[in-house]
């Protein structure tokens, strides 16, 4: 049987595989053309995207269009695939990054972290540029998908729904997190059919995508099977040798427990999920990191009570400095036995879901 391909409007990607972006540096170019190459939708993540602009202090907005335009292009000269970015609502530069990405003939644009409710105000008619909110239940879906047909007469291109299995920032209360009531497995349905109406409306199929701790290929037969129309894996994409993260930032996957996984309080105000190692033990026993803001990168950061920078932390993890930072995960992040090319990790997710669905 094999995988079959995904459809978004008059895009068509081989395998119903989405590489989920992952933030501060961890997916860029090199990642994403790598999936866009194997017939996935590779995904650049643009948040602080420019951080290793030599401005990058001092001149955060021009130095993050700079880098995104650049990735972008990059991206195009590695493959002839389809390529997205992911662009959280959270940003302070939201705008900025949206209007980079449409001008540099972007092909999807995935958003969540907040509901992007004004995203198609950016597009023109001559715009191909796909938009896809990220939501984690379908009362977000429908509020989106009522507010774009109302103010815009147009629906979304494509929902992905985020389950609390993600790695990162999580759109769940901590008590959410582990309640059936809030599965991956509950919500999709209900997305699927919060959006219903708006397709009969305006006769198109809106494809649900699952996200948030997929990991194999029986996992994507699990899903297509309940109606999603794809999947989004970030996790598993990391210890791959295409990733842009260090090397030392792959290893902190491989050499993780399953009890390692961890929920932590961001100074975004949000759970997330991430990899237990030293430095977050020190801020849980209450120690801080003293720092500056240097960049007021996220609307919702409480920098002033923050005991440590989230981009810093990123940052430092992204480049190996795992002393100062801490990586970012989903919860199946500590089955990742080595490091693997693109290729040969879809072949094998390919593989995984022939003998699922035998």
């Amino acid at each position: 049987m094999g995988l079959k391909d995904l459809k978004i409007g008059d895009l068509t990607a081989k395998i119903p595989i989405i590489q989920g972006g992952m933030g501060i540096g961890i997916s860029l170019s090199g990642l994403a053309s790598a999936v866009a190459n194997e017939g996935g939708i590779g995904v650049i993540a643009t948040a602080v995207i420019g951080m290793n602009e030599p401005d990058f202090a001092r001149n955060y907005l021009e130095a993050n269009i700079r880098a995104l335009k650049r990735e972008i292009r990059k991206a195009r000269e590695l493959t002839k695939g389809i390529i997205g970015v992911n662009i959280m609502v959270a940003l302070t530069n939201f705008g900025d990054m949206v209007k980079t990405a449409i001008e540099e003939g972007i092909d999807i644009i995935f958003s969540g972290a907040g509901l992007p409710l004004n995203l198609p105000e950016y597009l023109n008619e001559k715009v191909k540029t796909k938009l896809a909110p990220i939501v984690s239940s379908a009362r977000a879906a429908a509020i989106i998908a009522k507010k774009w047909s109302d103010k815009f007469n147009r629906v979304p291109d494509a929902v992905v729904v985020e389950g609390p299995k993600a790695g990162g920032h999580l759109g769940f209360k901590i008590s959410e997190i582990n309640d059936p009531e809030h599965s991956l497995e509950k919500i999709v349905p209900e997305v699927i059919n919060a959006l219903k109406p708006f397709e009969e409306k305006y006769k198109k199929e809106i494809p649900v995508i699952a996200a948030g701790g997929i990991y194999t290929g029986e996992d994507i037969d699990k899903f297509l099977k309940m109606g999603a129309a794809g999947v989004q894996m970030a996790t598993r994409f990391v210890t791959t040798f295409e990733c842009d993260a260090s090397e030392e930032f792959k290893k902190a996957y491989i050499n993780a427990s399953e009890r390692d996984m961890v929920i932590i309080n961001s100074p975004v105000g949000l759970p997330g999920r991430a990899i237990r190692n030293e430095f977050i033990e020190q801020v849980s026993q209450g120690m801080r990191k003293p720092f500056k803001c240097p960049y007021h990168c996220l609307k919702t950061c409480d920098f002033k009570n923050s005991p440590y920078c989230i981009s810093l932390a990123l940052i430092n993890a992204q480049r190996g400095n795992l002393q100062n930072g801490f990586a970012f995960a989903g919860a199946n992040a500590y089955r990742a036995e080595k490091i693997i090319s693109v290729k040969e990790l879809i072949d094998k997710i390919k593989q995984e879901y022939d003998e699922a669905t035998k």
